[in-house]
């Protein structure tokens, strides 16, 4: 996937990383939570490790793990790790990138200032509810919520450390945004020492 729009390099539409996880092998032990529409207390969480251990987040089952090349706006070549989880209504998503030395990152703000108005697309209305700027383990980090069509809501998390892109997304119900499951993803991002 390539684009002209400097960083705007993103993940791909939640629809098109939806993959159905009840068939994966490992999580047939959640079949009664999804049947019942909600994770319990007895939810298996995974610590998912970023291809090259850069990062660590905790997901309430075990992701989907793609590989996904693209090209910077000077036509290197690189690859976003995208690891992806479906849960009835919601979906889970960590994505990673080490941005090549031709994406220019001395300005991270505006860099992920470009990856929130290329998301903005996708949103009704194309235009964010919430974005707060903030730090995240010392890394520039932008959290924005907004709306999807029929009733649903993206929560992301979007950071660069250094050439490092880290982006956690949380697609759900409106009553669902703040969910015990979706605070512990957000609040589980770590780097590694």
């Amino acid at each position: 996937m390539s684009t002209s729009t400097p960083l705007a390099i993103t993940m791909r539409s939640f629809a098109s990383l939806r993959t159905t996880v009840v068939a994966r092998r490992g999580l047939l032990a959640f079949a009664p939570a999804l049947a019942a529409g909600r994770l319990g207390a007895q939810s298996v969480w995974y610590a998912v490790r970023g291809a090259d251990r850069s990062f660590i987040v905790d997901m309430p089952g075990e992701p989907v793990y793609k590989v996904i090349d693209t090209t910077s706006p000077a036509g290197t070549r690189f690859v976003y790790h995208s690891y992806s989880l479906d849960l009835g209504r919601r979906s889970f998503v960590a994505q990673t990138a080490l941005y090549p030395a031709d994406i220019d990152v001395r300005q991270p703000r505006a860099n992920l200032q470009a990856i929130l108005d290329d998301r903005a697309q996708r949103l009704e209305g194309r235009k964010w509810t919430r974005v707060d700027w903030r730090e995240v383990q010392g890394a520039p980090a932008a959290e924005s919520v907004g709306p999807i069509q029929g009733g649903r809501v993206l929560r992301q998390l979007v950071l660069l450390k250094g050439r490092r892109y880290v982006s956690l997304a949380y697609l759900a119900p409106t009553d669902a945004l703040r969910s015990v499951e979706a605070e512990r993803f957000f609040g589980s991002l770590r780097f590694a020492q």
